[in-house]
C-alpha cells in the first residue's frame, strides 16, 4: 500500500474517472452502495470528489483491481495513519467485502484489517505506540473508525461468520483483529 499526498491523490483519482468513464455512469442499485450517494463526502478534508465512483468500481470485474488500489491510497494518510475519509468509507467495505463474487474481496478484506488495527486506541503511556500512531486526540478519524465499526458490528459478524468464505481469506489473526474492532472500546487520551 503506497501512500500518495492529496495533490497526487486526487490525481489518482481523476486519471481512474478517465480511464472508467463507465463508472460515473453505473447504477447505485446495489445493497452494498445503499446511502453512499447521500453521504456529504465533500465535506470530509482531503477527501477527493470521485470516491462513491471508486466505490462502485471495485464491484466491477474490470475496473474492480484499479479501483481498490487508488481507494486504499485515498484511505490511507501514511502507513501508520488512516484519513478522514475512511469513517465514512468503512460501512460501504464492510458491505462490499460480504459480496460472495466481488473480484477485489482479499483486498476489501485486508483494508478492513488494516484500519481495524490502525483504530485500535493509542495508551497515551506508551512512548512507543505514540511515537508511531500519535496520539487518540490528535487523530479523530481512529475514534470516527471505532464508531462505524461498533455501528456496522452485526455486518462484521455476519462477514465473519459467512460459511460460503473461501478457505483461507480471513486468518485467525484478521479474524481476532476484526472482532477486537466491532466491540466498543473506550479510547485513553
Amino acid at each position: 500500500m503506497c501512500v500518495m499526498d492529496a495533490a497526487v491523490k486526487e490525481a489518482a483519482v481523476a486519471r481512474f474517472l478517465r480511464e472508467h468513464p463507465q463508472m460515473e455512469r453505473a447504477a447505485w442499485d446495489h445493497p452494498a452502495l445503499l446511502g453512499c450517494a447521500d453521504v456529504g463526502w465533500s465535506q470530509i478534508p482531503g477527501c477527493p470528489a470521485g470516491i462513491p465512483v471508486l466505490l462502485r468500481g471495485l464491484l466491477d470485474e474490470a475496473a474492480g483491481t484499479e479501483a481498490l488500489p487508488v481507494l486504499e491510497n485515498v484511505l490511507m494518510n501514511s502507513v501508520f495513519h488512516v484519513s478522514a475519509v475512511m469513517p465514512a468509507a468503512l460501512p460501504f467495505l464492510i458491505r462490499l467485502a460480504a459480496v460472495p463474487d466481488i473480484a477485489v474481496r482479499p483486498g476489501l478484506v485486508g483494508l478492513l484489517v488494516v484500519a481495524a488495527e490502525l483504530s485500535l486506541p493509542v495508551d497515551a503511556d506508551d512512548e512507543r505506540q505514540v511515537l508511531l500512531f500519535g496520539k487518540d486526540c490528535d487523530h479523530p478519524e481512529r475514534d470516527g473508525c471505532r464508531a462505524a465499526f461498533a455501528a456496522h458490528a452485526s455486518a462484521l459478524r455476519a462477514l465473519l461468520d459467512d460459511e460460503t468464505l473461501p478457505e483461507g481469506l480471513i486468518s485467525a489473526d484478521d479474524r481476532e483483529c476484526l472482532l477486537k474492532a466491532v466491540e466498543p472500546q473506550r479510547s485513553p487520551s
